[in-house]
């Protein structure tokens, strides 16, 4: 009896190492999994983090810069100088370089750099602006012309001006002086009426003078 008895005992030890050797397989196994999940996770967020940066940093280099400096100066350049009208006068010929307006002279459509300030005979041309004469000369189209350069790329150009009394080149004048007068030498616009033709560049390109100057 007790030789059987020893039997079940040593049967039934067996049974339990053998469950409590395949319980801390399956609880390692268990741990093994988890540690991997977690290994896992870890490196999906650090891969997750890594490509938001990049694309953050890609789109950053990407982004394109403003000089916000220069944009406020340009905008003080214009700003800073009250152009004032050479003389008084209605405006008898706009400015037009995107269409072509007709001309009584030459009895054609043209565009016109320019505007036409009516004005009588003789009367006084004044400088819009503080500037230095760069040119006096007599214009195959539009007779007697004195140009002013005034600084930030703008220039001012009178035209079918008298012969007589002109600025000289070289000359610093201030806003307000005179620097000729009307006159009638511009052979493309000799059936116009008594009128300044005057335009204004900027960097070498026509603008329209009506928006620089007031009171036009």
């Amino acid at each position: 009896m007790r030789e059987k008895k020893k039997k079940k005992d040593r049967a039934a030890l067996a049974l339990v190492l053998c469950f409590c050797v395949v319980a801390l397989t399956s609880v390692f196994a268990v741990k093994s999994n988890l540690d991997k999940l977690n290994t896992e996770d870890k490196n999906m967020e650090i891969s997750k983090s890594t490509k938001t940066e990049t694309e953050g940093t890609q789109a950053a280099a990407q982004t394109p810069v403003v000089d916000s400096k220069n944009s406020e100066k340009k905008t003080e350049e214009k700003a800073s100088v009250d152009y004032i009208a050479p003389l008084k006068g209605k405006i008898q010929m706009e400015y037009s370089m995107d269409m072509p307006i007709y001309s009584k002279t030459l009895d054609q459509y043209m565009t016109h750099p320019g505007i036409d300030i009516a004005a009588a005979m003789s009367t006084k041309v004044k400088a819009i602006a503080n500037g230095t004469v760069t040119r006096v000369a007599e214009d195959d189209r539009y007779g007697m012309t004195i140009e002013v350069t005034h600084g930030n790329g703008i220039v001012s150009i009178y035209s079918n001006l008298a012969e007589k009394g002109l600025a000289e080149e070289g000359d610093a004048v201030k806003q307000g002086e005179v620097i000729g007068a009307v006159g009638e030498t511009a052979l493309f616009e000799t059936l116009e009426e008594s009128h300044l033709h005057l335009e204004m560049t900027r960097d070498s390109a026509y603008v329209d003078p009506t928006e620089y100057i007031k009171g036009l």
